[in-house]
């Protein structure tokens, strides 16, 4: 009996046995499935090269396809603060602790998220944009890393250039990331032997390269620079063809050539030295045989007195009437009236001879007049030209300045929408919140649930009113950054607005400046004509 009795316990220990390893194994089973049954976050397995400027999509999707339009979607890059990228909740995207180097720039796709299409578009590609990115689904627990490597060229210039007989090609590249290397080539495509590769990098992280190679003639002449960066596997070429011109040595020929020309060239200016100086000497000698026989005549203009006088005497002498006394007087009036007509004769040449000396001097000072009116001229001319340069140059700081008043009138518009948006999510989270407080207070009050489910739904409600309450604090620490950035915004527009009112007026004040040395230019040259036209009538 004993025996039987044990033989039924052990037989019901085996019953409950079996039924426990059965009810683990469907319940391994069923988990197993599930687990198999989850979608996975898949990315690209190797890094995206994106261009600066150009628009970029980081792949990611699941698979198998599941709608995502429900669920949270959070696009981050681990290095950053903050370090979301793109977050999507609730269908709509969310701007709570989102970078502001990415306000504007990343998008999703929303009629691929029922497909299972998770991707982010990035645009306008900046150098800064380099890095790991995260594309996590939190339901899920799946994340996938995305890799992207960012470049930037441009097509490199050639320029060529002639050292006596030798012919030297100049490339430079600008805006280059990562650093390139700089190739040159013939026309066959071979390699040529160029000097070290210049390269300097700017402010804003580009780089510029240059190389320097000379070349010799071939059959076809052209020559190619090549830049090129193979981490983002970009290349730019630019080709030049060289004329035989520029590979013509100067024959010995052309050299005598050009000697005899500048001979020649020489000889011409000295027989024309020669000449003039033979008419000037020519006109001197001329002029003093004019002043010589201008003498002569005066002189024989004074001997018909001195004849009379003659001819006086003889008569007294012949005649023995007149006593000797008369002839005395007579002889002395003779005399003197030749010495006057003398003296009066050399008196009208010494005043011919002034009145030309002082006409030359009024020549002459008309002639430095006018050339010290033609130096005022010249500076009056550079000072106009440096009032129209500054006239230039503020109207180009006044557009500039304008441009970045726009710019920043558009900030302020597009900060202000954003602090509308947080405001907005912040009253919508406030009233989440309060709905959950709600819900947590009528739970408690509720006899009736079980006492594992009211603990579970306490569990989430306070895990959903933490997140909120999270939120919340991203809200408002948003909220008074956009403050800050916007009161930021105010005060540099504010700034700007007082550089483009004085730039205004000192080019208010240019013009003026210039008006009056246009009149004041404008009044000399006409004195200038003056003296010019009576120069001429001279």
């Amino acid at each position: 009996m004993l025996h039987l009795k044990d033989g039924l316990s052990l037989k019901s220990q085996l019953t409950v046995f079996s039924a426990l390893v059965l009810h683990h194994t469907v319940v391994f089973l069923l988990l197993t499935h599930s687990c198999g049954g989850q979608s996975q976050v898949i990315g690209p397995s190797q890094p995206i090269v994106a261009i600066v400027g150009d628009e970029m999509i980081l792949p990611c999707r699941l698979e198998p396809a599941t709608d995502a339009v429900a669920m949270t979607l959070e696009w981050a890059r681990p290095d950053l603060n903050p370090r979301f990228v793109h977050l999507w909740r609730d269908g709509r995207e969310l701007l709570i602790n989102k970078n502001p180097s990415y306000m504007g720039r990343t998008s999703l796709f929303i009629d691929k998220l029922k497909h299972g299409d998770i991707s982010l578009k990035l645009s306008n590609v900046k150098l800064s944009d380099e890095g790991k990115y995260r594309c996590f689904i939190p339901s899920l627990g799946r994340e996938s890393i995305v890799k992207i490597v960012v470049g930037a060229v441009s097509s490199p210039v050639i320029g060529i250039t002639k050292n006596s007989s030798e012919v030297v090609l100049g490339c430079e590249s600008k805006g280059w990331y990562p650093e390139p290397e700089v190739f040159w080539l013939d026309g066959e495509g071979n390699i040529l032997s160029a000097g070290p590769t210049e390269t300097v990098r700017g402010p804003d992280g580009l780089y510029t390269v240059s190389s320097r190679v000379t070349v010799e003639k071939t059959h076809t002449n052209r020559f190619t620079c090549r830049v090129q960066q193979q981490n983002i596997n970009q290349t730019r070429e630019t080709h030049i063809h060289v004329p035989d011109e520029f590979f013509m040595v100067p024959s010995s020929s052309a050299v005598y050539i050009s000697i005899v020309l500048a001979v020649v060239f020489m000889c011409i200016v000295a027989v024309v030295f020669v000449v003039w100086r033979w008419r000037r000497n020519k006109i001197k000698t001329k002029k003093n045989h004019e002043d010589e026989t201008e003498q002569r005549e005066g002189e024989k203009k004074t001997k018909p007195s001195n004849n009379t006088e003659l001819q006086v005497l003889m008569d007294g002498e012949r005649d023995g009437e007149k006593p000797m006394a008369e002839r005395e007087a007579m002889k002395d009036l003779v005399e003197g009236e030749g010495e006057n007509k003398s003296k009066s004769k050399s008196n009208h040449i010494e005043l011919q001879f002034d009145e030309e000396q002082i006409k030359r001097n009024q020549r002459m000072t008309e002639i430095q007049k006018m050339k010290k009116l033609k130096k005022e001229m010249g500076k009056l001319q550079e000072e106009r030209e440096k009032k129209e340069n500054e006239q230039k140059h503020a109207e180009e700081v006044v557009t500039r300045l304008m441009g970045q008043k726009k710019g920043l009138e558009n900030q302020r518009e597009r900060l202000q929408l954003q602090l509308e948006e947080v405001e907005r999510q912040r009253d919508e989270n406030e009233r989440k919140i309060q709905s959950v407080d709600r819900e947590i207070t009528e739970r408690e009050r509720d006899k009736a649930d079980l006492k594992i489910q009211k603990e579970a739904a306490e569990k989430d409600k306070d895990e959903d009113k933490k997140l909120l309450l999270e939120a919340k604090m991203g809200l408002d620490k948003r909220k008074a950054e956009l403050e800050k950035e916007l009161q930021k915004t105010e005060k540099t527009l504010e700034s700007k607005e007082g550089e483009i009112t004085k730039m205004i007026q000192r080019k208010s004040k240019a013009e003026s400046q210039k008006e009056k040395i246009n009149v004041k230019f404008e009044e000399i040259e006409k004195q200038r004509d003056d003296i010019k036209r009576k120069l001429e009538s001279e």
